[in-house]
């Protein structure tokens, strides 16, 4: 076989395992993307469940409507994690079967959000009574489904991993800090006058607000932490994530809760208006309450992005530069300065051995002596 000039030849390996793809010639997965789908698909079923309980055991009518809109937050955010938690673990076996292609994962978590969507909404359609009100919390949720979806389309899969995984926990520990309110409403010192309850609920509001950012920084930060032990245990030279991954990995919860007003505010507004228009006091709420959800995005936002920056930080090391001397090695120490006192000794001439080398040769001194 003739060799063309100029041209070198490519290396050929006896090992067909060489010449395939390394694993770090892609994007690192997001591990345990099914376990959290099926988890967050669970919280999903179980506020729909739970919604559909509150609005059937109610009477006709006003109660109903008012019932709605106060479960209507806690269906568009499960239903936004639900989508994205799906998504992700849709892209991951299409990347995994057919290679990272940045148009197959963006098409594949679309999908994986929309059949979520799809079927909460068929879910809705079909158990709920046939109201106005259901189509507006149907077409809501399927929304968030989507919207969810494609925030799982990012390349950084473990970050989007970390952020559903924290905000899923998040929404756990709310539900659960419901059983501690009345308790802090007394600590706090709420009393018989409507202005001590106010207080004491802006208190418990601004402690759930921080525990949850605090816990949804420290679930990012354990999650990436985890990815990053098994992709090394898969290939020691896999990329590590740096600090703009945990900082967004912390912030992901608050992000969510705000990008859930959002959805609310523009695709139920036909149904917080007719809740507002029951009475003064039901606008008074609605308007008490969207403040409150916005507050607490802002503050899950901002503690966990610090939190997972400030637990990330506590990982690295001092940083090491070609110039510094071992001074701390004693053994290294002890050496250098016999080396210089051996130097030091040979450099010196004795005067007697001079003398000594002078006379050691009669034939060489001087003749006139």
């Amino acid at each position: 076989m003739t060799k063309q000039p100029g041209r070198v030849p490519a290396a050929e390996s006896d090992d067909p395992a060489a010449d395939a793809a390394s694993p770090r010639s892609g994007p690192l997965p997001a591990p345990g993307a099914a376990v959290l789908a099926l988890l967050a698909l669970a919280w999903l079923t179980a506020m729909l469940w739970s919604t559909r309980e509150a609005i059937t055991s109610a009477a006709a009518g006003v109660t109903a409507i008012s019932l709605s809109a106060f479960a209507l937050p806690g269906v568009i955010s499960a239903a936004l994690v639900a989508g994205a938690a799906v998504a992700l673990a849709a892209a991951n076996l299409l990347s995994r079967r057919y290679g990272d292609w940045a148009t197959l994962r963006f098409t594949g978590a679309i999908g994986g959000g929309m059949l979520v969507g799809l079927g909460a909404a068929l879910a809705i359609n079909l158990t709920y009574f046939d109201t106005s009100t259901t189509n507006v919390i149907a077409g809501t949720t399927a929304a968030a489904a989507i919207i969810g979806g494609a925030v799982a389309a990012a390349r950084t899969a473990p970050a989007v991993g970390a952020v559903v995984a924290a905000a899923l926990g998040t929404l756990l520990f709310v539900v659960a800090f419901s059983q501690a309110r009345d308790p802090l409403f007394d600590l706090f010192g709420a009393g018989d006058s409507q202005q001590s309850v106010v207080d004491a609920a802006k208190w418990v509001s601004r402690t759930e607000s921080l525990v949850a950012g605090l816990l949804a920084g420290l679930l990012a930060f354990g999650y990436l932490t985890w990815s990053r032990r098994r992709a090394l245990r898969r290939d020691p030279e896999a990329p590590a994530l740096r600090w703009p991954a945990y900082l967004l990995a912390g912030a992901g919860p608050g992000l969510f809760l705000l990008l859930a007003e959002v959805i609310i505010r523009v695709g139920g507004r036909s149904l917080l208006d007719l809740a507002s228009a029951l009475s003064e006091a039901d606008a008074v709420a609605q308007t008490s309450l969207g403040t409150s959800r916005v507050d607490n995005g802002i503050w899950v936002l901002f503690v966990g992005a610090l939190t997972a920056l400030i637990a990330f930080g506590r990982t690295l090391g001092p940083s090491h530069s070609d110039d510094d001397e071992p001074a701390d090695n004693p053994q290294v120490a002890t050496d250098s300065v016999g080396a210089d006192r051996v130097t030091a000794e040979t450099d010196e001439t004795d005067p007697a051995e001079a003398f000594d080398r002078l006379d050691t040769d009669p034939a060489k001194a001087d003749p006139a002596r």
